[in-house]
């Protein structure tokens, strides 16, 4: 591997000269930024990263926690989180933590090692007791931590709210819910909003994962103690997905008996038989919001904690039946 010695000598220039170039800093000739420029792609030097971020205090890398990159939502965001990031001239660094603390804590640590700039958060832990003390940047991301650490979430209330109000305005008179983790404030917002409009109509209720495995086994449950319901409001699409799965093996249709509604709307959704009918957070909308505030907060720029709130919209497609007048 070339050196920055081994380049300012191919160019015959000075090493300062061949640092001012990499950090486009300091006055360099065109002819001299030229010959530094080819001695780099015919030497094919890379900087190396850490070196840089210990010399310019920055790696211009954001570390971004994701608790389950299976579950199609967070590749979504990803993407966002990624295409933002690149405009900024900055890299992403993703950690999968599989739900596990244990391995988001040795995430957590990696990322401190390589210097990154900032963090992005979409944990399943927010009780990880190592957020109250990194002294980095932090944006949390359809998840809120704690006091003090900006957050960037679909109104979850609101959702659960439109589900109920859509179930019960295309005819269902018995509503049930598949709930997802309770400890999580964002989507439990979104079983408080149904449960409230729902009332005494509610007539089944359960929790499960965002897997689809354990998804599927609430709704077995669900079927097996609280059938016959004509509405169902699923917790996110994954969820309404198994619904629908249990729904065609116990010979239930849908949406003639039974009507449903997930949240999130992924791509799934449109693959699901019937395309499913769901609360449509703004997933590409939430990931550039979050990418924006980290960068502003990296910059220091209106570092006042924050929790910005996007709103969600009903996609109907075939789960559910035309509205009653």
């Amino acid at each position: 591997m070339a050196t920055i010695k081994q380049v300012a000598k191919h160019a015959n220039v000075s090493v300062a000269t061949v640092s001012r170039v990499m950090n486009k800093s300091g006055y360099v000739s065109e002819e001299a930024k030229e010959a530094v420029e080819k001695a780099i792609a015919e030497l094919n030097y890379a900087p190396n990263r850490v070196a840089r971020s210990l010399y310019k205090k920055s790696s211009n890398l954001i570390g971004l926690i994701m608790p389950d990159i299976t579950n199609p939502f967070f590749p979504q965001l990803a993407r966002a989180i990624e295409d933002v990031a690149n405009q900024h001239g900055y890299q992403v660094v993703l950690c999968n933590t599989d739900e596990q603390l244990e391995k988001e804590q040795t995430y957590l640590v990696a990322l401190q090692t390589m210097h990154v700039d900032g963090l992005i958060i979409t944990t399943n832990h927010s009780h990880n007791p190592n957020y109250e003390t990194l002294d980095l940047p932090m944006v949390a991301l359809d998840r809120i931590v704690k006091a003090g650490i900006d957050a960037v979430v679909s109104d979850g209330y609101e959702g659960g709210k439109l589900a109920a109000d859509t179930l019960l305005q295309h005819g269902a008179t018995r509503l049930a819910h598949i709930a997802g983790p309770d400890h999580l404030k964002t989507v439990k917002r979104r079983t408080e909003g149904f449960v409230g409009v729902a009332g005494d109509k509610l007539v089944g209720m359960t929790e499960s994962t965002f897997a689809f495995k354990d998804a599927l086994k609430a709704s077995q449950e669900l079927f097996d103690h609280a059938w016959p319901f004509d509405g169902i409001f699923a917790a996110n699409d994954v969820i309404a997905a198994a619904v629908l799965q249990e729904a065609v093996r116990r010979d239930i249709r849908v949406p003639e008996e039974l009507q449903v509604i997930g949240y999130d709307g992924i791509e799934l959704g449109e693959m699901t038989s019937p395309p499913l009918t769901t609360i449509v957070q703004p997933i590409y909308e939430m990931g550039r919001v979050a990418t924006e505030r980290l960068l502003d907060l990296i910059e220091k720029k209106d570092t006042r904690p924050k929790e910005m709130l996007l709103p969600v919209t009903l996609l109907e497609r075939h789960t559910t039946k035309r509205k009653e007048r």
